[in-house]
């Protein structure tokens, strides 16, 4: 029996060290050119790591056809082995011949697949083919990683696209907005990458090249001159072929009369292409001295080629892409790209009917140079991908779960949901004290623990520990299940690593302060950190008033001012977190001294501690009580001191008031115009006496289309621990953070 248990121990280690051993088997399905231009950085990179990922290529669709240029010799030439070549292409001008071409290639890849046996497949984009391969790999059990997954660019295209989403298990997507849509689509977060387009790692890192007059002058002539041609490239829109053709013969017409020197590319398969190239053909373009037309170039020389022309123009995503990272003027015409993101540099002709309207946006762009933008992709997108594919645990269920919004409370629950409420544990730390709560989903606190915060690091530790694991006892008790840890703090936080960066003055010893390590292990539990101004506007987007609101600003006015901004329903941290220090807007080029060292800030004229120095000022020039009011000898004076006196007819109280007031408004008057926001939340001690005066301000001061924008007081008590708790129920439950 013990040798029998020893020998499935011995079993089940080799197993596991086969399984950490083994490379993955990564195979890359290629099309067409436009797609091996994103896939190809990616094969490079799996090639380059022999010893982590074995690669297998699949070529079919356009590239087998050689009216499309065979382009299957580049991955040849490349030096790629390809595995297979299967010619998936039905002739034909019209859409069912590219739903035969569908069911074609789903006749002929189960063999492939079942010979090769990937581990996983990668699919880019939006073509049909590639519903083949997602839709045959799907049924066949095989984990299939997305490629450019959530854009939208308004034809057929974003059907096909959501539909292979919906097949994939892994995303890499290029922008946050695309991210954003495949988590609005119910896909899982943890397998979306955020990765960029990876046909920027190339195109980055290439496109300042000595000979590229070289490249021009092959392609368009000898006499050709640098942003002084047009490159063209106009595809099929196959929801309305007809009306396509005809901005194509436009297109053609207004470049004959605009007379530049003009690289046309063929367009690629999709239906209507045959009558396209037949208007080509039919006005001459081939014969024209100004055009070169071409079925294909590759994409290293296409970089150039697109960098330094005067122009590009008709509804390829390369004009919305690639082209905006070099500035190129792109004129978008018709609805194809109508819904992608696009830099300054894309002027849209959606209704593109007339060749003058054409013909005058040639005028319009021609020549200009835009400023490059990275929308798609910074030109590390191929690192990132290799990372995500090689943390992929195969021994993880191949079947896909999607995260549905909760719709209402189900009747039919499980066990774990019946027994025990979940919660997190919401740590606040602030300069005085140091409270720990735990808080379940509705944002109730159902605890709350309080202590004096310690003077120093190790003390403050030893409290912060004992009062979690106190809480985490309780909790069995009240049938709570603490999902995780959420803390608070002054400061400015690295949120990432979970690490405060520089404390204020108020907390001492605080500064570059591993929070998450030591609470997690010490708990067994996730841990995440922010600043207390962030956890205050997370508050408001889970619990209060920034419920469903996708801009607003959350300002504290407490003892320091503080606040955090929600973007696109996305909290703001910054490149260096810094983003959000609301206090430290600066309001004035003198003024009084600041906490942070500077003059001028908003905190230094309105915060609490700002408000009790002049309290204190005019105390002890003897300006400050007035009759009525009540003030104790030995009492402390305060920044309700100022207010009570203000209220009972102070000037001076009234003075310092009105300074403060106007500070505050100007500085949330600059929010406005730099983020625009749709609301302002005002929360602390002092939100209720500031939000009529910053109303009145905003009103006043802000330009016409701000003016409208309220101020509303906060209703929630404990912003700082609410907000604590939010990262914990918005990350552990999976909704979107």
């Amino acid at each position: 029996m013990q040798r029998t248990k020893e020998k499935i121990e011995r079993e089940k280690t080799d197993e596991n060290m086969y399984q950490s051993n083994r490379k993955l088997k990564v195979c890359v399905a290629t099309c067409n050119r436009a797609d091996y231009s994103k896939l190809a950085p990616i094969m490079f990179g799996l090639k380059s790591h022999p010893d982590e990922f074995e690669l297998e290529v699949v070529v079919l669709g356009s590239h087998l056809i050689d009216d499309y240029g065979n382009t299957f010799r580049m991955i040849e030439q490349d030096d790629f082995d390809i595995g297979s070549k299967l010619h998936t292409i039905v002739r034909g001008e019209d859409e069912a011949a590219m739903v035969e071409s569908v069911g074609l290639a789903l006749v002929k890849l189960p063999d492939v697949l079942q010979r090769l046996r990937p581990d996983i497949l990668v699919v880019h984009g939006d073509r049909f083919d590639a519903l083949a391969l997602a839709t045959a790999a799907a049924l066949m059990n095989i984990r299939i990683l997305h490629l450019e997954g959530g854009e939208v660019s308004g034809t057929i295209d974003d059907s096909i696209r959501h539909a292979i989403s919906k097949l994939a298990h892994y995303h890499a997507c290029c922008t946050r907005m695309a991210e954003q849509h495949l988590i609005a689509m119910c896909e899982d977060h943890s397998r979306i990458l955020l990765a960029g387009c990876p046909s920027y790692d190339k195109l980055l890192s290439t496109y300042h090249r000595d000979d590229y007059m070289d490249i021009i002058k092959s392609w368009l002539g000898d006499k050709v001159k640098d942003h002084d041609y047009i490159v063209a490239l106009q595809h099929p829109v196959t929801t309305d072929i007809q009306h396509s053709i005809k901005i194509y013969g436009l297109m053609l017409d207004a470049l004959i009369s605009f007379n530049k020197r003009t690289l046309i590319l063929f367009p690629n398969i999709d239906a209507g292409s045959k009558e396209m190239v037949r208007v080509m053909r039919k006005k001459g373009i081939e014969q024209h001295p100004n055009f070169r037309a071409v079925k294909h170039i590759p994409f290293e020389q296409f970089i150039q080629l697109v960098c330094h022309a005067g122009c590009m123009i008709g509804n390829s995503s390369c004009g919305v892409r690639e082209a905006g990272a070099f500035g190129t003027p792109v004129i978008n015409l018709g609805t194809r790209q109508t819904g992608r993101e696009t830099g300054e540099n894309v002027l849209h002709v959606r209704d593109a009917d007339t060749h003058n309207k054409i013909y005058h946006a040639l005028e319009l762009q021609f020549g200009k140079r835009y400023p490059g933008s990275k929308i798609y992709g910074d030109g590390n997108a191929v690192p990132r991908i290799l990372k995500f594919l090689s943390n992929i645990n195969l021994k993880d269920p191949l079947q896909k779960t999607f995260c549905f919004p909760p719709v209402k409370d189900t009747i039919s629950q499980d066990i774990d949901h019946i027994l025990e409420t979940q919660s997190a544990l919401a740590v606040d730390l602030g300069g005085t004290n140091l409270r720990v709560a735990i808080i379940c989903k509705q944002g109730s606190i159902v605890r709350k623990y309080t202590e004096a915060n310690p003077k120093t690091f190790e003390d403050r530790m030893r409290l912060i520990l004992k009062m979690c694991k106190d809480a985490v006892r309780d909790a069995v008790h009240l049938n709570c299940r603490i999902l995780g840890v959420g803390i608070s703090t002054g400061g400015r936080v690295n949120p990432q690593e979970g690490i405060v960066l520089h404390s204020t003055k108020l907390i001492q010893e605080w500064s570059s302060v591993d929070l998450r390590t030591p609470i997690s292990d010490a708990l067994g539990l996730p841990v995440w950190v922010d600043n207390d101004g962030n956890c205050a506007a997370l508050a408001e987007r889970k619990f209060g008033h920034g419920k469903g609101v996708e801009n607003f600003a959350t300002v504290i006015t407490g003892t320091g001012i503080g606040g955090g901004i929600i973007h696109n329903y996305e909290l703001i941290h910054g490149s260096t977190f810094c983003a959000a220090e609301l206090g430290h807007i600066k309001v004035s080029l003198e003024g009084p001294e600041c906490s942070c060292g500077s003059q001028g800030c908003i905190e230094a004229f309105a915060s609490g501690m700002a408000l009790q120095r002049e309290a204190k000022r005019l105390h002890d020039e003897d300006l400050l009580k007035v009759d009525g009011m009540d003030m104790k000898l030995a009492e402390p004076i305060t920044a309700g001191h100022l207010i009570s006196a203000a209220k009972n007819g102070n000037s001076k109280a009234n003075a310092v008031l009105h300074k403060a007031s106007m500070a505050l408004g100007v500085g949330i008057v600059n929010i406005l115009h730099i983020v625009n926001p749709s609301l302002v939340i005002l929360s602390g001690v002092l939100a209720s006496y500031y939000q009529a005066p910053v109303q009145h301000i905003i009103t006043e001061r802000a330009l016409v289309s701000a003016q409208g924008i309220k101020v509303v007081k906060s209703d929630l008590e404990e912003p700082a621990l609410l907000g604590a708790a939010s990262m914990v129920l918005d990350y552990a439950t999976r909704r979107t953070y």
